[in-house]
């Protein structure tokens, strides 16, 4: 019975990859073969290819899906020629940010790919740090979604004060521990596959090394560019990124405490250069074979997973509202230019610039459009409108040092109360109402707040501020001209 299942079973694999085969361009039959090559040689020769376990990081993007299919089908194409195949683990990061769509494409790429049956295919997903099984139709847990939450918000309170708000900054940090484990997770992995641009490894590191300065961590050492010096660094950080904010026992450390090795043997194998650049050349794997949708916005305006574009035109609206002393309406009009630029930069079709306008620069929508992002933001960050403008100005850092501006500017009635907030920060006894307000501005529990209090501002070396890069979701080249990847279409990947 055994053997007539696994015969079974290898009909089906031997179906996936033909039609899976049948997608592919003769450039992507290439880079197959030279992919299969690299596997090879980071296993020590194929025929050490059955002791090889590959690493995917699943996000729900383009490039992930496109590379677990390329890696998909390496494995059965080995598997087709060799009497074993290399074991590959696929794993996804749960964050509070997480559009809905990307876990669709993840659960319609895994059945495209029929990798959840198949005993050589580890399928994970991290929440609240434990490793679990991958399982689209389990909410994402409320711990988690408040870990993420506090995570969040004590990564932006430690900007200098008037520096820019990156909002995301918890999700590098988030990833780069993620990175971290999941490679030590159940016996470990050799190799984490990376099909990301030099551009986007260089993005990401530096997004990592400044989020990682904000919860305390600071580099000792050079470290090479892009994700070679990824796991070093790592290393160095330690297994939690945020240690240094919580001393508090309910903070949960990554489990099955028991299932990760206390070494990390992993290599990268860089594979960007095999990824085919032609979008009209990927389309029919992607949409037909794999059932992908993208959000043709997001994809051209962010150059990370984190960024939700309504919510980085919601924070130029209040930046410019609150901070600049001008209207909601004024910071929204600026993130729309950036954006336009950004789009007729990379010479896209020009019902793209027409979408931004349509949904960042009607006036008659454009309260509506404030409303909407709010909730969006108390839905999915747990975030309230007052708690992002507060996020804005960072008053508690520096012993409180923009207390008294950020209440000026938003809390007039409170400034009778300046005096018993600081005491407060202090750790000293005030009326509960104090310490309420506190709790209710910031999002944080006071001993969170009283720990910013103590801690200094950090300041984001190479950032321009007046830009706003950070929450516009934009990069500061986004003005300058273009400077194509190589291999790249100018519409990007």
């Amino acid at each position: 019975m055994t053997n007539i299942h696994e015969q079974a079973m290898s009909n089906v694999y031997q179906q996936v990859l033909a039609r899976l085969l049948s997608f592919f361009s003769r450039a992507e039959r290439t880079a197959l073969q030279l992919l299969i090559q690299r596997l090879g040689a980071a296993a020590g020769g194929m025929e050490q290819i059955a002791d090889l376990k590959v690493l995917a990081i699943q996000t729900g993007t383009r490039d992930s899906c496109y590379t677990l299919a390329l890696l998909r089908a390496a494995q059965l194409t080995i598997a087709s020629r060799a009497p074993a195949t290399f074991h590959l683990r696929v794993a996804t990061l749960r964050l509070n940010g997480t559009h809905p769509m990307a876990l669709e494409n993840i659960n319609r790429s895994y059945s495209a790919l029929f990798v959840c049956d198949d005993p050589r295919v580890e399928v994970l997903m991290a929440d609240n740090r434990k490793v679990v099984p991958f399982d689209p139709l389990v909410p994402f847990s409320r711990a988690g979604r408040e870990s993420n939450r506090l995570n969040m918000l004590m990564l932006g309170h430690r900007r200098a004060c008037g520096g820019l708000l990156d909002l995301w900054d918890d999700g590098y940090l988030a990833t780069g521990e993620f990175y971290g484990q999941i490679t030590r997770w159940n016996h470990g992995v050799d190799v984490l596959i990376s099909s990301d641009t030099p551009r986007q490894q260089k993005l990401f590191f530096e997004g990592l090394k400044r989020a990682a300065a904000k919860a305390g961590h600071h580099s000792s050492s050079h470290h090479e560019p892009g994700y070679a010096g990824l796991f070093a660094f790592i290393d160095e950080m330690g297994s939690n990124g945020y240690q240094r904010f919580y001393s508090e026992p309910g903070h949960q450390p990554w489990r099955p405490a028991e299932d990760f090795e206390t070494c990390r043997r992993a290599t990268l194998v860089d594979i960007h250069d095999l990824m085919v650049s032609n979008l009209e050349e990927r389309g029919p794997l992607l949409t037909d074979f794999l059932g992908f949708q993208a959000d043709e916005l997001a994809d051209q305006l962010s150059d990370n997973d984190y960024v939700s574009l309504p919510l980085s035109a919601h924070l130029r609206g209040l930046h410019g509202c609150f901070v600049q002393g001008r209207t909601y309406e004024e910071g929204v009009g600026q993130y729309l230019q950036r954006a336009l630029i950004t789009l007729r930069r990379k010479r896209l079709p020009e019902r793209l610039c027409e979408q931004v306008f349509e949904a960042f620069g009607n006036p008659a929508t454009i309260t509506l459009l404030r409303t909407q992002i709010a909730i969006e933001a108390q839905r999915n960050l747990g975030l309230s409108e007052a708690q992002l403008v507060c996020l804005l100005f960072a008053p508690f850092v520096d012993n409180g040092a923009a207390l008294e501006r950020f209440l000026r500017r938003c809390h007039p009635g409170m400034m009778v109360g300046l005096p018993d907030l600081h005491r407060a920060m202090q750790g000293h006894h005030v009326a509960d109402q104090i310490v309420q307000w506190l709790v209710d501005v910031s999002g944080l529990p006071l001993h969170l707040v009283c720990e910013l209090y103590r801690r200094e501002s950090v300041v984001d070396e190479g950032r321009v501020p007046e830009l706003m890069g950070g929450y516009a979701g934009l990069e500061i080249d986004a003005l300058a001209p273009h400077s194509p990847v190589p291999g790249e279409s100018p519409a990007g990947r």
